[in-house]
């Protein structure tokens, strides 16, 4: 298996376990849990292929993706209860998840022949929508809206890996790079308590 199958698998099953998790939160059965796991797992890749116009997507013609997710979901249904902080932990399994992926999305996207700008976003969609659904369809707090930074941790990694590998670094080397840079952003902000700075509103004009 080579290393950049390998993080595509990652970035699948751990996004597939944080899914599992939000399911055990909400005590959901045995198919609420593999249904999250794979939304949650193959969410942000199949709004990618999408975009991207790579039809059938990905898990379709490889349905090991698919099994990847049943798979984290059965182990998360019967080993969830040992966990005493199931909601830190889906935080710490996503940003391993978001970092794996925003990396693996833009390189898609750099194969597929689009610019380096258009693969970036194809990165960060890759790396935040499957949270999204998950966050969405399981009533948790999205992700997205947290005070932490995260966003701007999957834009890192991926116009990190964009900007080196135009530089001519290695592809792997470029790939170890841009995961560290986007996980110890992520880490940063979930154990410092690290945001960007917000929007504050202003009292409006009085137009009389």
């Amino acid at each position: 298996m080579s290393y950049l199958l390998f993080l595509d698998y990652a970035g699948v099953a751990v996004f597939a376990a944080t899914g599992a998790l939000a399911a055990s939160r909400k005590r959901l059965d045995i198919v609420g849990f593999i249904f999250l796991a794979a939304i949650t797992g193959i969410g942000g890749g199949t709004l990618r292929d999408v975009l991207l116009g790579k039809l059938p997507v990905f898990w379709i013609e490889q349905p090991a993706y698919i099994g990847v997710c049943v798979l984290l979901a059965v182990l998360v249904y019967f080993t969830a209860h040992l966990v005493e902080y199931r909601y830190r932990l889906l935080l710490w399994l996503d940003a391993v998840g978001m970092s794996a992926y925003c990396v693996m999305g833009t390189i898609i996207g750099l194969e597929a022949g689009v610019s380096a700008y258009a693969a970036i976003v194809m990165g960060i969609s890759t790396a935040t929508f499957g949270g999204i659904f998950r966050d969405v369809i399981s009533g948790e707090k999205s992700v997205l809206l947290s005070d932490e930074i995260y966003i701007t941790a999957a834009l890192l990694g991926a116009a990190s890996f964009a900007l080196l590998v135009s530089l001519g670094l290695a592809q792997s080397l470029a790939v170890g790079v841009a995961v560290m840079l986007a996980f110890g952003l992520r880490a940063a902000a979930l154990l410092f308590a690290w945001t960007t700075p917000r929007y504050k509103p202003r009292e409006g004009r009085d137009i009389d």
